[in-house]
C-alpha cells in the first residue's frame, strides 16, 4: 500500500500557513526598517549647541528605538510603549522607556503624554527630534485637550470601538481630542525640526490616520468629527465634556509645522514577502465589516486551485452585539470556518488570521488557524460555533477547537495579515 503523501495533512496545511504569516511578520521588523533608512546618510544633524533627541512611541518603539541609537549613539531617547513590548525591557544610557494601555487608554498613557509634551516644550531651533512612529501610538498616549478627562478618553475610545467605526472615523475624533495627535506633536516641537520615520499600520499607508497622526495636518476639525459621531449614533453616549469640546467656537489651531515624514515599513511590505514565501495576493485588501470579509475570503478560496495559497492584508471592524471576548481576527477565522464548511469547500484546507502585533483585541491570542475541522471540534466540546459567534464570543469557540493563534507581542505592528491554503487533493 502506498503511504498517504504527508504534504496533504491537514497539519502540514497548517504549517504552512503558520510559516507564510511569519514571513509578513517579519518583513515588518522595525528595527531593520529605521536602520536602512539612517544608512543613507539622510538624517539632518542638530545646529551648533542643539541636541538630537529621539522621541519613539507604538507598539515597535522599542525595536525602532534601539536601531535609530545603533546608529547615532547614545543620544537622548524616550520610548513609549504597549506593556507587552515593554516587559523585561532593561533601559540603556540616555534612554527612558514607559510603559502604557492600549487599546483602552491609561494612566500611565498619560503620564508618558506629558513627558513628551514637555521634552518637545524645551527643544529649541538647533535641537533635531526624530519621531519614531509606529501603530498603537494613538492610544499609548492619551493627552486630553481642554477640560476633558482622561476616563472620558477611554470612554470615547471605548464606544468607537464597539460601534465597528472604521480606523479613519476612530483617528479623526481622537485628533479633535488631543494636543499630540494631528500635527498636535508638529506644533509642540516648534521650533526644532521633525524627522518621523513611520511604520504603517493603516491600509493604504494614509499618514494622518497612522497613531492618529502626530506629524501631520489633521484629517479634519470638530465639525467632521461631530458628524461621524452623529452618524455612528453615537452622539448621545459620549460625555458632556466631549460634546462641549467638539461642540464649541473651537478657536482656529495655528498652522501645522513642516516635517520630514518617511515610510519605512507597511501592510503591503508583508503580503510581498508572504508572497515571496510561497503565496498569491490577493486582489485587494480585506477591510470594512468581518462578516462581509469571511465571505470574501471564502469565496476567494473556492476559485483557488488545489495546493496554492492566497495571501490577504488589511484590517476588518467588528461590531460588538454580544458579551464574549475576541478580536477582528478570531472573529475573521471563525466565520471562515463556518462559512467554510457550510459552503461545501472541498478537500482539506487551513485558514489562518492573525494581527502582525500578536494581540488581537482584549485577549492574549494573536487570531486565529482554523481548518475543516473546527466547527465538528467546537461541536465535540458541547458548544455552538453560530450562537458563539453571535455573542462575539470567538475567543472561546476557538480556544475549545484548538486553534487560537499565539505568538506573543511580536514588537511591530503594520495591521493583520491572514493565509489561506488548500491541499492538493
Amino acid at each position: 500500500m502506498t503511504s498517504p503523501d504527508p504534504s496533504l495533512t491537514v497539519p502540514a496545511l497548517r504549517a504552512r500557513a503558520r510559516a507564510i504569516f511569519d514571513a509578513g511578520v517579519a518583513a515588518a521588523d522595525p528595527g531593520r526598517a529605521v536602520a536602512r533608512w539612517l544608512a543613507r546618510g539622510e538624517l539632518d544633524p542638530p545646529g551648533p549647541g542643539g541636541s538630537q533627541i529621539v522621541i519613539a512611541f507604538g507598539k515597535a518603539a522599542l525595536g525602532m528605538a534601539d536601531a535609530a541609537r545603533a546608529v547615532l549613539g547614545p543620544v537622548e531617547t524616550l520610548v513609549v510603549t504597549n506593556y507587552e513590548n515593554a516587559a523585561g525591557q532593561t533601559a540603556a544610557e540616555g534612554m527612558t522607556v514607559m510603559a502604557a494601555g492600549h487599546p483602552v487608554p491609561d494612566a500611565n498613557g498619560a503620564a508618558a503624554a506629558e513627558a513628551i509634551l514637555q521634552r518637545l516644550a524645551r527643544a529649541g531651533a538647533a535641537d533635531r527630534v526624530l519621531a519614531l512612529v509606529s501603530g498603537g501610538g494613538s492610544a499609548l498616549l492619551p493627552a486630553p485637550a481642554g477640560t476633558i478627562s482622561l476616563a472620558d478618553k477611554a470612554e470615547v475610545n471605548r464606544l468607537l470601538l464597539a460601534s465597528g467605526a472604521e480606523i479613519e472615523e476612530m483617528n479623526l475624533v481622537r485628533q479633535n481630542l488631543s494636543r499630540l495627535k494631528g500635527g498636535g506633536f508638529l506644533r509642540q516641537a516648534a521650533p526644532a525640526p521633525v524627522t518621523a520615520l513611520i511604520l504603517s499600520d493603516v491600509v493604504g499607508d494614509d499618514l494622518r490616520v497612522i497613531a492618529s497622526g502626530p506629524t501631520v495636518a489633521p484629517l479634519g476639525g470638530p465639525e467632521a468629527a461631530r458628524t461621524a459621531l452623529v452618524a455612528r449614533g453615537l452622539w448621545d453616549a459620549l460625555p458632556e465634556t466631549v460634546r462641549r469640546h467638539l461642540s464649541g467656537a473651537a478657536p482656529v489651531p495655528p498652522a501645522t509645522p513642516a516635517a520630514r515624514n518617511i515610510l519605512v515599513g507597511s501592510n503591503a511590505l508583508s503580503v510581498a514577502a508572504m508572497v515571496a514565501a510561497g503565496a498569491r495576493a490577493h486582489h485587494r485588501p480585506l477591510v470594512g465589516d468581518v462578516g462581509a470579509a469571511a465571505e470574501e475570503v471564502v469565496a476567494a478560496a473556492l476559485a483557488l486551485p488545489p495546493g496554492a495559497a492566497l495571501a490577504f492584508g488589511g484590517e476588518t471592524t467588528v461590531t460588538i452585539r454580544g458579551t464574549g471576548r475576541g478580536g477582528r481576527n478570531q472573529e475573521l477565522a471563525l466565520r471562515v470556518a463556518l462559512s467554510a464548511v457550510a459552503r461545501g469547500l472541498s478537500g482539506d484546507w487551513a485558514f489562518l488570521a492573525g494581527g502582525t502585533d500578536g494581540r488581537d483585541g482584549p485577549t492574549e491570542a494573536a487570531g486565529g488557524l482554523v481548518d475543516p475541522g473546527t466547527p465538528a471540534r467546537i461541536a465535540a466540546a458541547g458548544l455552538d460555533g453560530a450562537a458563539l459567534l453571535a455573542d462575539n464570543d470567538s475567543n472561546r469557540a476557538l480556544a475549545v477547537a484548538g486553534d487560537l493563534l499565539v505568538t506573543g507581542a511580536t514588537g511591530t505592528n503594520v495591521a493583520d495579515l491572514a493565509v489561506l491554503v488548500r491541499g492538493t487533493a
